[in-house]
């Protein structure tokens, strides 16, 4: 029997999976790497977070982003957006470094066993494990406008749907949002010869701030210190202290996973945007109708009055909504008896990312109820590798009957502890690993 297997190859599969690795437990890890950021983005993006935050975690800070730049002779420094490509390779490149091995599997079934689970994958395999840890990524769980629901594949889908926009080219694209993803989107489809046009409710378009430089003065540090996903003291309190977060109520949590950081453009991205984008602003889809070989959007004004776009497709760039409840490969009596996040369908975790089925553990955007918005983004990684390891070497432990267990000391060297691990461990911020 394994000690854990990790569902899922993307940053915080492959940064769970190195955790685990340098602490000798026995693994699989089971999915395509960096599959998501393949097969689901479109082909010419640029990341937002620069490459001081887009590193993966292993122990003792190996296997960074700057590293793997620095042997390909990339730039890798704040202020110069890091391409898609590059940052898919470096996940790749980190997985052969700190992960024994990658199965390039797909899981189909999670299933309760004894005191531990069953995990099926699409080889036939059965696999026993003591801990599971679902690291699925944010695709299974895009977010589509009801009146975009009952159209068909071919005339609207959600951003993620799409890494090649080049068959758009020559046809009109409505595209829903405000945020970085229907903004970019936009760009490239305008950029591949189609005729996109951008619908949001706002009355406004948002664009984020330039990278600070990487010098800067005292009272500038201090007026707007840095964190990963950017800058200010709001964007530092819940990126650097998730572990506050989990301790706010509920129904705060889950209003700061929704809406924080708000809808807002890359700096890079505006001159590209607004030379060759229209924009309809301030207007809400209230119905949408297959027309002929393309669909009419039905638009209702902030003022009460009626439009309509018509459009060969609609592309929803609408984000992702948490969802237990989407996660088929969860056996049903586990997907309806999760303790959820007040009255969302977001699993409930506790200090360790352990939901209320023991030996469960979730990663990545379902775990954003509970730990805040960093864990939409890669700078979460180092917070939930650490942590969630830690809860998986407890369920060992209570499971092994107390054996010893290596466990990574903070420094990133190996260390070991005797004994049970605690059932429950300090949650407060001298309990915290250092990042």
């Amino acid at each position: 029997m394994y000690d854990l297997v990790v569902v899922g190859a993307g940053p915080y599969g492959l940064s769970i999976a190195a955790h685990a690795a340098a602490a000798g437990l026995r693994l699989r890890v089971l999915g395509r790497p960096m599959a998501s950021w393949h097969d689901h983005m479109p082909a010419g993006m640029l990341l937002t977070s620069g490459p001081r935050t887009s590193s993966l975690s292993a122990p003792g800070g190996r296997h960074t982003l700057a590293e793997y730049c620095a042997t390909r002779e990339l730039p890798a420094e704040d202020g110069v957006p890091l391409p898609l490509d590059t940052f898919t390779a470096y996940g790749s490149w980190f997985g052969e470094r700190a992960v024994p091995q990658v199965e390039d599997v797909t899981v189909t079934a999670v299933r309760p066993d004894g005191d531990g689970f069953q995990v099926q994958a699409d080889t036939g395999e059965r696999i026993a494990t003591r801990t599971v840890a679902l690291a699925v990524g944010a695709v299974p769980f895009a977010h589509r406008p009801w009146p975009l629901l009952e159209l068909p594949p071919e005339l609207a889908s959600h951003s993620s749907d799409h890494h090649d926009l080049s068959r758009f080219a020559g046809r009109d694209v409505a595209v829903i949002g405000a945020g970085q993803s229907a903004l970019e989107t936009a760009t490239l489809l305008a950029e591949h010869g189609a005729r996109p046009c951008v619908v949001a409710r706002t009355g406004r378009l948002h664009w984020a701030a330039p990278a600070h430089p990487s010098v800067r003065g005292r009272l500038r540090a201090l007026c707007s210190p840095r964190s990963g996903p950017g800058a200010g003291w709001p964007n530092r309190a819940w990126s650097q202290a998730p572990w506050a977060v989990r301790r706010l109520p509920p129904t705060t949590r889950l209003r700061l996973a929704e809406t924080v950081p708000g809808p807002a453009g890359a700096w890079w991205l505006r001159e590209r945007f607004e030379a060759a984008v229209p924009a309809l602003l301030s207007h809400r889809v209230r119905r949408a109708t297959a027309h002929g070989d393309g669909v009419h959007l039905h638009l209702t004004r902030t003022d009460g009055r009626a439009d309509t776009l018509a459009a060969h497709h609609v592309v929803a760039a609408t984000g992702f909504t948490p969802d237990v409840g989407r996660l088929r490969l969860l056996h049903p009596r586990v997907r309806t008896t999760l303790r959820t996040v007040g009255g969302s369908r977001a699993p409930e975790l506790n200090w360790a990312f352990e939901s209320s089925w023991p030996g469960l553990f979730f990663a990545g955007l379902l775990a954003a109820p509970s730990f805040g918005p960093s864990m939409r983004f890669v700078h979460g990684t180092a917070f939930t590798a650490a942590r969630l390891l830690r809860g998986v070497q407890r369920r060992i432990g209570d499971r092994r009957g107390a054996p010893t267990i290596p466990r990574p000391a903070r420094d990133g060297s190996p260390a070991t502890v005797s004994g049970p691990v605690p059932d429950t461990a300090p949650d407060t911020a001298a309990d915290e690993p250092a990042h």
